[in-house]
């Protein structure tokens, strides 16, 4: 990787989202492994585990993005660079206008994934009224390609910067996808160098929760 550039993971979960697993401890472990220099903590619902780890330190040299993936009526929006939580079951573009409130970004995540809470037809209604910043083109959960390239054209159709994310629930999923991307040092810097990032990334199932029992 080139010198002055950095590995973004956009888009995981730690225990504190309700239906992931990964304590903070065990996503410094991972993300030392992985060799990712930032990662943005988007726990469902709640930003309490995010900014513990960025006002500790907790993971290390990696640096930690506050964010939250919001439960909207319309489908699932992700807010980054966050100060403090967002209230869920409001309407997608209320939402998007209280992350802007905070200087944060509004992020696109699996848009079209029917298998989760995604946002579908709104998500072209978000981005014709200007009220999406990134789209998530690369979720590493997506076993068919097919919804990743359909986020693409999303992006590209509405002259968006793209990106990608583990959207990993468990320590096996840390590293699955992120970006390579120049260094940056806030929501406006970050933009800015999306646009000349590089998605990597490999599809990467959640690791079963429960052992299955022996008979």
């Amino acid at each position: 990787m080139r010198a002055g550039w950095v590995r973004v993971d956009c888009h995981l979960h730690t225990a504190a989202s309700g239906d992931a697993v990964t304590t903070l401890d065990q996503l410094a472990e991972r993300v030392s492994a992985e060799r990712i220099d930032v990662v943005c903590i988007t726990d469902h619902n709640e930003t309490a585990a995010a900014m513990t780890a960025a006002a500790a330190g907790r993971l290390g040299r990696t640096r930690v993005i506050v964010g939250e993936e919001i439960r909207t009526r319309e489908g699932e929006i992700i807010g980054l660079f966050l100060s403090e939580r967002i209230p869920y079951v409001l309407r997608a573009a209320e939402v998007a206008g209280l992350i802007r409130a905070q200087g944060g970004l509004v992020y696109l995540p699996h848009p079209y994934d029917p298998a989760r809470g995604s946002l579908g037809a709104a998500a072209d209604r978000l981005c014709s009224d200007g009220l999406a910043d990134v789209i998530e083109v690369f979720n590493a959960k997506i076993a068919d390609q097919a919804l990743n390239a359909r986020a693409s054209e999303l992006a590209a159709r509405w002259g968006l910067p793209a990106a990608a994310g583990s959207d990993a629930h468990d320590p096996p999923g840390v590293g699955a996808a992120y970006l390579e991307m120049p260094d940056f040092d806030g929501p406006a810097s970050f933009l800015a160098a999306l646009v000349s990032a590089r998605v990597v990334g490999e599809y990467r199932a959640h690791a079963p929760r429960y052992k299955a029992r022996s008979r």
